[in-house]
């Protein structure tokens, strides 16, 4: 009896990359890998959307369009391409409007996608609706996505075979065009006895014809139990990646499931375990200079209690080492049981992933629930659609009184539609002003990724790829700004006039002209009043670590008690620093751009 035959599809180059490096992968750097793959005979590539796109231009100020088109020029024309889109949000953290999801559509078409998996992460069926008709409407195939996950222990009510179920024949009978379905569980909590019974439940309420797939990640340490489960449910394609970006918080590796299902009735998409073995080698050699976070490569028992999807957890580890607070990291993961526990049982995936993690942060840098993320806030709102349960009373009168917005039951996109600010006559406006030429792909850029988009079209994006480094960094009297990197941990220094060093906003006393030796102790040496306020003056310091997005006044500017002085951008949040009271500016410590870190003075009133 001929085995049967499923569908693999590679996602090393876009969930392999953003569940390993954070999405940060330099497109010329991989490129001989995809040959590579093709050469193997692989033909289904996850090749962009989801984290990385925003990605490119946040980090590596690389055009997405530009990539995927090279993407298709070395797969070959007869690859079936595959994009990750999130509903109403596109490959955004935010909402579109109607004119923006047709927008992304018709670019991602243009542009080599032949597939485009489209979920929401509410399991809002509200939200897939407009998304899904403008994909098949521009000519690709469209899969539909139930979103997955295990609840923290004691919860209920969501995330069980009945619930799926009934997300399921929602989708039936909302009449939302589609080609397959795929179940996606980005933080890889699902139990293998879920996973089979969700299967099962599938393959028999859709049509026998109907392609259906298992999306999974290794983080919690169950991918492979739940794909052989899957197997034997049915299932009809499965996704993995090829090492060194494989396994951990990725997908499982392609030579691992080979080597599993042998002696089983399973041809894994016509692939030979030698035509692999030599694709890996040559990703192992493009990848080789990449540093590798740690907590890529492993396995973690508490992400049942606090599900954190593989692609999420890198990108916010290497945020947090990009802050020098990697060690916070631990206190988030755990303070997020909670926020997952009140939050409406929203799939941790994007954007309620970042939702999830923006709040917990939030808890453990200010204390519980003492600043409310304004996505997390939203999301318990209404703001993004229905969660599958009800939100935590008290947290959504919170979230209202924090963020002045009352609780909705409107449609999101109707929200979207209304906000004059989402609108491409806006997005066109800002180009003009900043004289920026006007096409599809450069209003798409600017929609989905602001004000560093705008960066990005104005040739003023920064490249941000974790390298490891090739040789020692030594410091010199004649350089004033550093960035040390030492085992992943990164360190601003800056060499003041005064003999000093600045290191993570520390001040230290030491010969410049002698150099520096890293491994000697410094005595702290006690900070002037030209970078500290006086007893007439208040000083006003960043509450966490990140980077200055904005200075919002001048100095000898008047300012009243709560009025916005400073937005500091951290972990993909923009955080308002407000003046304690009323005064005057009469100094300004930071710039646009500059790293900060907790307590640093940012100006003095």
């Amino acid at each position: 009896m001929a085995k049967k035959y499923i569908d693999v599809m590679d996602t090393t180059f876009r969930d392999g990359f953003q569940s390993v490096f954070g999405g940060r992968v330099l497109m010329d750097d991989f490129l001989p890998a995809v040959a590579a793959a093709r050469d193997a005979g692989i033909s289904h590539f996850e090749f962009g959307g989801g984290a990385r796109f925003q990605s490119l231009y946040f980090y590596l100020n690389e055009d997405a369009f530009v990539m995927m088109d090279k993407f298709r020029e070395v797969a070959g024309p007869n690859a079936n391409l595959q994009t990750l889109a999130r509903g109403v949000n596109t490959v955004m953290l935010d909402t579109g409007n109607r004119d923006l999801i047709d927008l992304h559509a018709k670019l991602f078409k243009k542009h080599g996608t032949t597939t485009i998996r489209n979920f929401d992460a509410l399991n809002d069926i509200e939200n897939l609706k407009y998304s899904g008709e403008r994909i098949v409407h521009h000519g690709m195939k469209h899969e539909i996505v139930v979103t997955m996950m295990d609840l923290p222990p004691g919860c209920f009510g969501a995330h069980d075979v009945a619930f799926y179920e009934k997300t399921l024949r929602d989708i039936l009978d909302s009449g939302i065009p589609y080609h397959s379905v795929c179940f996606k569980d980005a933080s890889g909590t699902s139990s293998p006895q879920k996973v089979y019974e969700t299967i099962k439940m599938a393959k028999r309420l859709l049509p026998e014809s109907m392609h259906v797939r298992l999306h999974t990640h290794e983080t919690a340490g169950v991918s492979v139990a739940c794909y052989l489960a899957a197997l034997e449910a049915g299932i009809d394609g499965i996704d993995m990646a090829a090492s060194p970006v494989s396994g951990g918080t990725s997908q499982p590796d392609i030579l691992t499931m080979l080597h599993a299902t042998k002696g089983k009735e399973y041809d894994l998409g016509g692939l030979e375990l030698e035509k692999i073995l030599k694709y890996e080698e040559v990703l192992q050699d493009c990848l080789k200079d990449y540093f590798m976070p740690p907590e890529a490569t492993q396995v973690s028992p508490l992400i049942p209690f606090s599900p954190m999807p593989g692609g999420a957890l890198t990108a916010n580890t290497q945020m947090l080492r990009d802050n020098n607070i990697l060690n916070k990291f631990p206190e988030v993961i755990k303070a997020m049981r909670e926020v997952v526990e009140k939050g409406g049982y929203g799939t941790s995936v994007t954007p309620v992933s970042q939702f999830y993690f923006q709040q917990a942060f939030n808890n453990v840098m200010f204390g519980p629930w003492n600043k409310i993320a304004e996505g997390y806030g939203k999301m318990v709102l209404g703001y993004f659609g229905k969660t599958p349960v009800a939100p935590d009373a008290d947290i959504v009168a919170l979230s209202s009184k924090q963020l002045k917005l009352e609780p909705t039951t409107k449609k999101a996109l109707d929200l979207a539609d209304d906000d004059e600010t989402k609108s491409l006559l806006h997005v066109k406006e800002i180009l003009q002003q900043e004289k920026i030429q006007i096409t599809d792909e450069s209003l798409f850029i600017a929609a989905s990724c602001k004000e560093k988009g705008i960066a990005f079209l104005k040739g003023e994006a920064k490249v941000n790829v974790r390298k490891n480094a090739k040789e020692d960094l030594t410091c010199k009297a004649d350089s004033k700004d550093y960035t040390i990197v030492v085992n992943g941990q990164k360190y601003y220094v800056k060499a003041n006039d005064d003999s000093s060093l600045l290191v993570n906003g520390e001040h230290y006393a030491i010969d410049l002209k002698e150099g520096c030796d890293l491994g000697d102790t410094v005595a702290p040496m006690e900070v002037s009043n030209s970078s500290s306020a006086t007893s007439d003056e208040l000083g006003i310091k960043a509450g966490l670590p990140g980077s200055i997005f904005k200075v919002l006044v001048n100095v000898g500017e008047h300012v009243s008690k709560g009025q916005p002085v400073i937005i500091i951008e951290a972990m993909k949040m923009e955080i308002e620093v407000a003046s304690p009271h009323d005064g005057i500016v009469s100094s300004i410590h930071v710039k646009q751009g500059d790293t900060v870190v907790n307590n640093q003075l940012l100006l003095v009133l």
